[in-house]
């Protein structure tokens, strides 16, 4: 259970006084403890209303849920969340298009990108438009030698090989070029997108995207995979009240089967866990755990996966090793794993993805290493971390970038630099719009190319004009820092205290009732009060594992990853035998059929 604990004051980095739990107003990675704010009485008034223990009541109050709504967000259901695909700004055009080449027999191609997003936008509109009976042909750039989005060679490629539509998933919103041509050669496309769009929208049948900046939808959070999702949605109703299915004596495909892919493709590129998108996630992990996918099942195959997934397994597990097709094996062979229903073939498959994200970590680490060089020579005060390397690999930067935001909570670029021209990734944090600053620099003719959404962005940029979008970046930031509230950057939000035996289980599960957890809903984070380290040690590549023990019995694993050569893991190696307050998320630990606990250690603080 959480406890109530004496507090301090200490001042924030902000000049504003926080009350400090525990006392820790300078912890190991440099934050205060406070706790998380929330309206006290309707954390009561939830826990009463819904009858569910105090905890849950004050999670969601921590994330200003309305009363009216909680039921609702404990339980989201895709009939009360999910809207009418034709509510959004050209919807009926495309699905219009995509009927009449249903009822023509048109070749139809599927232009993805190579991250999580769209490997499962592209298999999803793959799986649906063959189960029309449609010839699909799936496209996915190569990372290396075309880049992000649709090129003009692809689209004549495309052509010249006998499709008649093409349709975007995860990209097209800013491929001006590449689509004016397309149009000029008789090639029709739907753009199907979820990226910041600019002011004007390229030449094409549809483009679908709730960024659109004439578009009215609530909905503008939704992953490049729920907009496909809505799409499929869409097409198969028209399809349906034209009796094309009983005319044709087919059955509509199953829908509902495809939400293992949406949860994966959403919880991957990190958009917010609200609204339809927790509906969306809490469904997708039902069907996931039902195995209807071959694909996906192999996946987990060969990654041991052997619990009941969650987000985590989406986020940490299963989304890096799509990712690692797209960063340094064959970017189409993560659609096609995910489209795959050959037991046989996604094995083979499977354990391809298996290969290429092990080497996906050596060479992210190597480029880690020089990053964080560089990084620490940067001003304490500079608002943007920017850093860039001859002979990078492109396909890391995004994960490096992640690294990087994680160890200095700020917003990050890394650019990898080859031939002159750098092919670069940013990872933001909370009140930051990184997609926004970096399509006006590509406005302001800073960039070859540029894209993104608020969290995480991406561009290509010559090496000549390095500096000037450095420049422009940290201008860009400054005002909206200057602009937005305190981001909390430097305050670790606590959700409660409790003690080693408190950490169990039973509570656990409790805690789970009110995810799924990601960007938006932030997993809970708890601190374990006077546990004693009994034992530490480095496993894997620089985990730091501990035990802990506590005063009034009980024990509890934490886990520190990644963290050997960090601040936070000299202490921890530096802790046994002593008495600390502890910070992390809590998560059920089964391995070997036990039934535990574990701590994913964030934060330390000597307890004396």
């Amino acid at each position: 259970m959480t406890r109530h604990e004496p507090q301090t004051t200490s001042e924030a980095a902000d000049g504003s006084v926080r009350r400090a739990l525990l006392g820790v107003h300078s912890s190991k990675t440099g934050r205060i403890w406070c706790q998380r704010s929330g309206d006290e009485r309707l954390a009561l008034a939830i826990s009463q209303r819904l009858g569910v223990p105090e905890i849950i009541g004050r999670i969601l109050a921590g994330r200003s849920v309305p009363l009216e709504i909680a039921e609702t967000y404990l339980d989201p259901t895709l009939r009360a969340a999910l809207p009418d695909p034709s509510h959004l700004l050209d919807m009926d055009k495309a699905v219009e298009r995509i009927v009449r080449a249903v009822r023509d027999r048109e070749k139809v191609a599927v232009f993805g990108d190579y991250d999580v997003d769209g490997a499962t936008a592209s298999a999803l509109m793959h799986r649906f438009l063959r189960a029309l009976g449609l010839e699909v042909e799936v496209y996915i750039p190569d990372r290396q030698k075309e880049g992000y989005g649709p090129g003009i060679p692809a689209m004549l490629a495309l052509a010249s090989r006998g499709a008649t539509l093409v349709i975007t998933v995860d990209c097209g919103v800013s491929a001006f070029e590449p689509l004016a041509k397309a149009a000029e050669i008789g090639l029709d496309v739907i753009v199907c997108d979820h990226h910041e769009a600019q002011s004007g929208l390229p030449e094409a049948c549809a483009v679908v995207n709730p960024k659109r900046l004439d578009e009215t939808t609530d909905h503008t959070c939704l992953a490049a995979v729920g907009v496909a999702f809505l799409m499929a949605i869409g097409v198969n109703r028209a399809l349906r009240e034209a009796n094309w299915y009983r005319d044709n004596g087919r059955d509509a495909p199953d829908l509902m089967s495809y939400l293992d892919l949406v949860a994966l493709g959403t919880v991957c590129d990190m958009v917010p866990l609200v609204g339809v998108n927790r509906a969306l996630v809490r469904q997708g992990l039902k069907v996931l755990a039902a195995g209807t996918n071959t694909g996906l099942q192999a996946l987990m195959e060969v990654s041991k996966v052997r619990d009941i997934p969650g987000p985590f397994h989406l986020g940490f597990i299963l989304g890096p090793r799509i990712n690692a097709g797209g960063r340094v094996g064959e970017a189409g062979m993560g659609p096609a794993l995910l489209a795959c229903d050959d037991p046989v073939q996604a094995l083979e498959m499977a354990r391809h993805m298996e290969a290429w994200n092990s080497a996906r970590k050596e060479i992210e680490t190597e480029v880690l290493d020089q990053a964080l060089e560089m990084a620490a020579a940067i001003p304490e005060d500079a608002p943007v971390i920017f850093v860039a390397g001859q002979g990078w690999h492109s396909g890391v930067v995004g994960i490096v970038a992640s690294r990087l935001k994680e160890r200095y909570f700020r917003p990050v670029c890394v650019v990898a630099l080859e031939g002159g021209v750098g092919k670069g990734s940013g990872r933001s944090v909370k009140g930051i719009d990184l997609g926004r600053a970096v399509i006006s620099a590509s406005e302001a003719g800073l960039l070859e190319a540029g894209g993104g959404h608020a969290m995480a962005a991406g561009f290509t940029v010559m090496e000549p004009r390095l500096d000037a979008f450095r420049a422009f970046l940290e201008e860009r930031i400054l005002a909206q820092m200057a602009g937005a509230e305190d981001s909390g950057a430097r305050v670790l939000e606590i959700d409660g205290v409790l003690d080693v035996r408190g950490a169990c289980p039973d509570f656990t599960g409790q805690v789970e009732r009110a995810g799924p957890y990601g960007v938006g809903n932030p997993e809970p984070v708890f601190a374990v009060a006077n546990a004693r380290v009994s034992r530490v040690d480095i496993v894997g590549m620089g985990h730091i594992r501990c035990f802990f023990s506590g005063a009034a019995g009980g024990s509890l694993k934490g886990m520190a990853f990644r963290s050997a050569d960090s601040e936070l893991g000299h202490a921890l190696l530096n802790a046994r035998g002593r008495t600390v307050h502890v910070a992390g998320i809590l998560r059920p630990d089964t391995w070997g059929g036990r039934n535990g606990t574990q701590l994913l250690i964030e934060d330390l603080s000597w307890a004396d």
